[in-house]
């Protein structure tokens, strides 16, 4: 699918990690061997992935833009590694500041034209290997386990992903 197709998108929303920091975790990924490194910016999901109907996006954007006035900056720091095996085999950084503001601002845009199941409960993190086997993951958990950034949330972004599993920024709904 082309990330301009209207008939339909796959749709995330994510809090985009900026640079000088997505760089590193870019490259931690990329060095865990995850085939998506180079797919995926590293971000906070607010959204996973969902097939969304392009008729539905003007409807989608007007709530997330909503949701994004009724929101505040604030600051997300990030520091060490956790993972979530044995459930998934993901490696990650945790957020350590911004929790809440991460949890209400999910739970905001999951509402609406967004209300839709998840498959999991929400916490907030930074993937840093993703299924790979098991000594990869063993090495990027020890490889950032120091790892720390701190940098403040202005706006959370909406992406599109196109049929080669690549990820696209399709818009920025600032923060109120």
């Amino acid at each position: 699918m082309n990330p301009r197709d209207v008939d339909h998108r796959v749709l995330g929303v994510a809090l985009t990690v900026p640079e000088p920091w997505a760089t590193d975790l870019s490259a931690a990924r990329a060095a865990a061997g995850d085939p998506e490194a180079a797919a995926i910016p590293p971000h906070v999901t607010l959204l996973a992935p969902v097939d969304l109907d392009g008729a539905r996006l003007d409807d989608v954007d007007a709530h997330l833009e909503r949701v994004a006035a009724s929101h505040r900056g604030f600051r997300l720091h990030l520091r060490g590694t956790a993972t979530f095996r044995p459930v998934s085999p993901v490696v990650f950084v945790q957020v350590v500041e911004g929790i809440a503001d991460c949890e209400r601002l999910a739970a905001d845009v999951r509402s609406g034209p967004l209300d839709l199941p998840a498959r999991f409960p929400y916490h907030p993190h930074v993937t840093i290997a993703h299924a790979v086997d098991d000594e990869s993951l063993d090495h990027a958990f020890a490889a950032m386990a120091g790892y720390e950034a701190t940098f403040p949330v202005r706006a959370f972004d909406g992406y599109v992903q196109d049929d080669d599993g690549v990820w696209h920024l399709r818009r920025s709904y600032p923060l109120g």
